[in-house]
């Protein structure tokens, strides 16, 4: 399909303009879950600085960030509550109850309803995020930690750490199929084009790749001890795994799956990648976050944060960026002629 060069250039203009626009006022912000001071860190991720925290619930452990980055949800582990902060003015707004000890939490594309994983009760309890009400429980394996939901938003993996198996929900009708994986399954990312589901094997050392389409074990990766969470680089090629309580990540060649090392700070647990994939961030139990250069694979700076930090999300990426991007895909599909 050719697409006019005038036309082109007018998308390529139009998101330009926007993307520089909004570039000088849009910041992303990492919110990092203190478990042992009760509290979140509101990481700047343009100045590596702590730019405010937040007090929540009892242990929180797992936090994600609604599409339109309007909200931060937490799950509270101690004391079976998610906190909801409202990123505009970090301030707790609502707290919903859940099931017992819940871990971790994934938000539908659609940013309409927040899946949350409840260790405890080997459920999942799912919240209307507009009305912040728990709308369904589902039953899962034993020992649910880890969740992700693919980009289509059809489906939530939830890695099930007691009966080494990962639950995969059709968030249409909440049934459920299982895929055993590698011993002690932990963390859940799936790549951006939906097609390969990671999960983190704590207890063999290992990751399992399932093949979305068929919901199968396609290729394990032997990684450092006791790899916890994982993470996928915006463009898809890498994919990030922390290993506790060891002071490791290894980054995955999703194309070879060859692994590469990074040394860092100590007893790393959870990991999330910038939007536009130049830094990691991986929260360090001793009380800090180390921020990695993805071009390099070095640490280049370190964040004090709260006591026992674990789970981490990022705010999503302004509009101007998701627009730049779309233009580059778009300009991929419908090549110029001659180019």
């Amino acid at each position: 399909m050719y697409i006019p060069k005038m036309l082109l250039d007018f998308f390529k203009i139009a998101g330009c303009v926007v993307f520089y626009c909004s570039a000088v006022v849009a910041k992303e912000y990492a919110y990092v879950a203190n478990a042992g001071s009760n509290t979140v860190s509101v990481i700047d991720t343009l100045s590596k600085q702590v730019s405010a925290t937040v007090a929540v619930g009892n242990s929180p452990a797992g936090v994600a960030i609604t599409p339109d980055g309007k909200s931060a949800y937490v799950a509270n582990s101690a004391s079976n509550t998610v906190s909801i902060i409202d990123i505009s003015n970090n301030i707790v707004s609502a707290t919903v109850t859940v099931g017992n000890s819940p871990q971790s939490i994934a938000i539908t594309p659609d940013g309409k309803f927040a899946y949350v994983t409840n260790y405890s009760d080997s459920s999942v309890s799912v919240i209307d995020v507009s009305s912040n009400l728990v709308i369904s429980t589902v039953s899962v394996g034993i020992g649910p930690f880890g969740v992700a939901i693919t980009p289509d938003g059809k489906t939530a993996y939830v890695a099930n750490s007691g009966s080494h198996n990962v639950s995969v929900i059709n968030t249409l009708t909440h049934q459920v199929s299982a895929v055993t994986v590698g011993l002690g399954p932990f963390g859940v990312a799936i790549t951006p084009d939906g097609k390969s589901t990671y999960v983190t094997n704590s207890a063999d050392n290992t990751v399992s790749i399932i093949n979305v389409l068929n919901n199968t074990v396609s290729s394990v990766v032997t990684v450092g001890q006791g790899p916890q969470g994982v993470a996928i680089t915006p463009d898809g090629k890498s994919a990030y795994v922390t290993n506790f309580p060891y002071n490791t990540v290894n980054v995955i060649n999703t194309a070879s799956l060859q692994v590469s090392t990074i040394i860092v700070g100590g007893a790393l647990f959870g990991v999330a990648i910038t939007s536009d994939g130049k830094a990691a961030y991986v929260t360090n139990i001793a009380g800090t976050v180390s921020v990695i250069d993805t071009s390099i694979g070095e640490v280049t700076g370190t964040i004090a944060v709260g006591s026992q930090p674990t789970g981490l999300a990022i705010t999503p990426p302004p509009l101007a960026t998701k627009l730049k991007n779309a233009v580059s895909n778009f300009s991929n599909i419908y090549p110029q002629k001659g180019s």
